[in-house]
């Protein structure tokens, strides 16, 4: 083996960062410390912190029975190994494929989970095996499987291809759409100054590494000369990928897309000049009203900003979207397409529910994909509550005095004062959403804390069962929400080493989240959230999957005084007309009014 490292800055210690950005003309500037992981020729693993301003070394540790990401590298050369493998060859024959045909033999590396038989300590991949009769097809349309195990013979089905050369045999292309050109003659709203960006009343700061990719930090927004405090730190710290079909080898399946391989190392390009991509765009309605009395309309139009990295993690491609909003709402969005990941499967072959056959001799396994996301909140200062929000009906009875028409409602709010109670899981039937407050900041209108609402419901729950090797390994999926007390370098909820955990010592979130009786109740709190979709795959999922999106959001509550975009300049605003209809005069000013109500076509686009 090679040797091979990976490094980063290591993330601040939150009090200095915080008396210097508070005061940064006086309070020192935080160190800067690299953090490296090395592999050593001989297998040996080492985690260091390097002072890159004294050019010191802060610590040096040798580490057992763990393994580090796995490097762009050693990705690429599993491919070269296993074409000229003999056992890989014989079995490939066995299926098909011509030895002198074995260039056209492709694998996906993939770490392989945690096997007992071989532990921790020998560094591995597993290779899942494609077949690609012309260097332009599809290759997920040839799945080999090339275990003596579960050997099935190569698909001969003709090529279904989404290049343009494969969309023209198909029939080409559609030609009824017409060109819809956006532009922006005065250049973009947003200013730069060397990491961080302004628009819109936001401003915050733009980090990348290997891990995690995009980091946004320090997240304020300008309330009318103020500037409020909402995040620390936001960032996709974990996913887990689990497959649902429980035959060999396919129980191995279940990819930690950033903990094992990064986002950061995955996006495209993999030059880090073009791993961000900023942009704004046109957001529909921000707000509209028509008074129907003297037909005045005001209608404003939105805007939002979008900071995108896109990563592409074997066959999918996950194009994460932190989505900025002029009244002060953070869209965290994912989308993803890319390409199944398929096995072979015979001819009336039986997917016993664990697939779908999406093309002749294609099963596509069922899966779900699962996302962490951490959010260190600061909403107006560091003392932060977590609360839950639900829709509950009044408990007075039908016929009470309290309720006697049966129909109170009200949002009930239950505070998660320990780490214990904050395990919590969405409930749709009462629109759970969860409340990130400063209860010592309370809003003069309302009474209420100063708040982000935490908007999220495509939250499904971890598939594999208690006990499984899955649920072991990414305790963070367990529950919907965790909340501990922040503490430094706690970034990695499924370990700071993710290939070939067994789940069987509790690493990240659930070490951290281990003393349920931990008060967080008006302190420096971090939420973590998991979300996600369950995919059950379909032919129109193949050979290329249109954009699943998934989102949420994160929304101010209680926190701006009124409306906070109010003076975003209006696309139409027809003012009130001077004469107003007396009551006896109303049913022949309704049919006036309603003869003057083409006039909301005016709205662009």
């Amino acid at each position: 083996m090679t040797s091979s490292s990976m490094s980063s800055l290591q993330e601040p210690r939150k009090a200095d960062m915080t008396a210097w950005l508070a005061n940064p003309e006086k309070a020192p500037r935080p160190s800067r410390i690299a953090d490296a992981v090395a592999i050593g020729p001989d297998g040996k693993v080492y985690d260091g912190l390097i002072n890159l301003q004294t050019r010191s070394i802060v610590s040096w540790e040798v580490l057992d029975g763990l393994q580090p990401i796995i490097t762009i590298e050693e990705l690429q050369l599993v491919e070269h190994i296993v074409r000229k493998d003999p056992k890989v060859i014989e079995q490939c024959k066995i299926s098909g494929i011509a030895e002198e045909d074995m260039d056209k033999v492709y694998c996906d590396p993939w770490t392989i989970g945690y096997d007992e038989r071989y532990g921790s300590k020998v560094r591995l991949q597993q290779a899942l095996m494609y077949y690609r009769p012309n260097v332009d097809d599809c290759q997920y349309q040839y799945p080999s499987t090339s275990a003596p195990s579960s050997t099935r013979p190569l698909s001969k089905a003709p090529a279904v291809n989404y290049h343009p050369e494969g969309v023209e045999k198909q029939g080409g292309f559609r030609k009824d759409l017409k060109t819809i050109n956006i532009t922006q003659p005065e250049g973009v709203s947003f200013k730069m100054t060397g990491r961080q960006i302004e628009w819109q009343n936001w401003k915050f700061h733009i980090g990348f590494n290997y891990r995690e990719g995009i980091v946004l930090n320090n997240i304020t927004f300008n309330d009318k000369g103020t500037e409020r405090p909402i995040f620390y730190r936001l960032s996709l710290v974990e996913m887990v990928v689990p497959y649902g079909n429980p035959e060999r080898p396919h129980q191995r399946k279940h990819a930690f897309d950033l903990g094992e391989y990064g986002a950061g190392y995955m996006t495209n390009s993999l030059t880090i000049k073009n791993a961000i991509c900023i942009h704004e765009e046109d957001s529909g309605i921000l707000f509209k009203h028509t008074d129907f009395r003297d037909d005045s309309v005001i209608v404003t139009r939105a805007r939002k900003l979008i900071i995108q990295q896109i990563f592409t993690a074997a066959n999918y491609e996950y194009a994460v979207q932190w989505i900025f909003h002029q009244d002060g709402t953070i869209q965290p969005e994912i989308k993803l397409t890319g390409i199944l990941n398929t096995y072979a499967m015979l001819p009336g072959e039986d997917t016993n529910g664990w697939g779908t056959q999406v093309y002749p001799g294609v099963n596509a396994h069922n899966h779900q994909h699962l996302f962490c996301l951490r959010i260190d909140s600061n909403i107006d200062g560091a003392n932060n509550t977590v609360f839950t929000t639900d829709a509950a009906q009044a408990e007075a009875p039908v016929g009470s005095a309290e309720n006697f028409y049966g129909n109170g409602f009200y949002a009930k709010r239950t505070k998660l004062a320990t780490v214990g109670q904050a395990k919590t899981e969405y409930d749709g039937a009462t629109m759970r959403s969860w409340d990130l407050c400063n209860t010592n900041k309370l809003h003069p209108y309302s009474g209420k804390p100063s708040s982000y609402k935490l908007v999220s419901r495509e939250i499904p729950g971890l598939m594999p069962k208690p006990g499984s090797l899955v649920w072991k390994r990414a305790g963070f999926a367990r529950h919907a929400v965790y909340v501990t007390k922040y503490q430094d370098d706690q970034l990695w909820p499924a370990g700071r080493h993710v290939p070939q955990t067994s789940g069987d010592q509790d690493l990240g979130l659930l070490e951290w989240a281990a003393n349920n009786d931990e008060s967080i109740d008006n302190t420096n709190v971090v939420l973590w959230h998991t979300f996600g979709v369950v995919h059950f795959p379909a032919p129109e999922d193949f050979p290329v999957m249109p954009v699943e999106p998934i989102t949420l959001l994160l929304r101010p509550r209680n926190f701006f005084t009124n409306n906070p975009v109010m003076d975003v300049p209006p696309a139409i605003a027809s003012p009130p007309a001077r004469w107003l209809p007396t009551p006896r005069a109303w049913p022949r000013a309704r049919r006036q009014l309603h003869l003057c109500r083409p006039r909301e076509r005016l709205l662009p686009g």
